[in-house]
């Protein structure tokens, strides 16, 4: 299916955009099925609240509208949106005049192996630390160089995410994921004020697990308390939850939560 570039057919964008220059802009993946977007009210919030604090100046109606109309002919696959701010001259400073440019490409669903979901994954350690920039924090911004470093950091099969910490050594997130811990049946992920990005499904687990009567804590993780969790597992919206079974030497078990919660997942995304 061909790309759209503001709404129209087209497989090419200005070299001039200032996402291709200097990651000027924000996007969102989304889990598309019989043509309707999955969390999709999820995803333009988050994209809303990214325009405001980029102060990127974007019709969200008009997007809403090319998601769905998109997601309708792609039918069942993967649609990722990118928003850029648009074109520029030369230089850091943006043209007050320039229009926020829409992107829209779509993918098949990827074929993760079922044994991810069913048996759990191992992660891999990355050395790679996320930086701080609270400016920044918990976007989904177009700069995802730290993740492209730490993804390379490993290449075996064993591993089907990476751990991200930030500089000060605290647990933050996998490199295309969110992280909870289990403890005491309490929920805990991390908190993304300095750093990571909010994902759309760790703000639905963290809905879900409130609606059953989980308690559910944001706040700072150390390694020790990765190690002593009863159950870590990631998330992302387009696989949903994968439970967590080692990392670096420390193991779990998939246990009643994250297997509850894991069900809530996988209904939520084949709606």
């Amino acid at each position: 299916m061909h790309s759209w570039v503001d709404g129209q057919p087209a497989d090419a964008a200005s070299l001039k955009d200032r996402g291709l220059a200097y990651g000027d802009g924000l996007f969102e993946t989304i889990v598309v099925r019989s043509g309707q977007p999955q969390l999709l009210e999820r995803h333009l919030q988050r994209l809303a609240e990214g325009c405001r604090r980029l102060a990127i100046t974007a019709d969200q109606l008009l997007i809403r509208s090319e998601v769905l109309a998109y997601a309708a002919a792609l039918g069942d696959g993967v649609l990722k949106l990118i928003l850029t701010r648009g074109d520029s001259l030369r230089g850091y400073a943006a043209d007050p005049a320039a229009s926020a440019r829409r992107i829209l490409q779509g993918a098949p669903l990827p074929a993760y192996p079922r044994a991810h979901a069913e048996e759990g994954i191992h992660l891999f350690p990355c050395a790679t630390r996320l930086s701080e920039q609270p400016l920044l924090a918990g976007l989904k911004h177009l700069n995802r160089l730290e993740q492209v470093l730490a993804r390379a950091e490993w290449c075996d099969a064993e591993h089907a995410e990476g751990l991200m910490r930030d500089v000060s050594g605290r647990v933050i997130e996998g490199v295309f994921s969110n992280l909870f811990l289990v403890c005491q049946g309490r929920l805990l992920t991390a908190d993304l004020s300095r750093c990571g990005v909010a994902g759309v499904m760790r703000a639905e687990i963290v809905f879900q697990a409130e609606s059953l009567g989980v308690a559910v804590q944001v706040a700072d993780i150390s390694l020790d308390q990765l190690q002593r969790a009863d159950e870590v597992f990631v998330c992302n919206s387009v696989y949903g939850i994968w439970p967590v079974r080692a990392c670096a030497g420390m193991r779990w078990s998939a246990g009643p939560l994250t297997r509850k919660l894991q069900a809530i997942a996988r209904a939520l995304l084949d709606a």
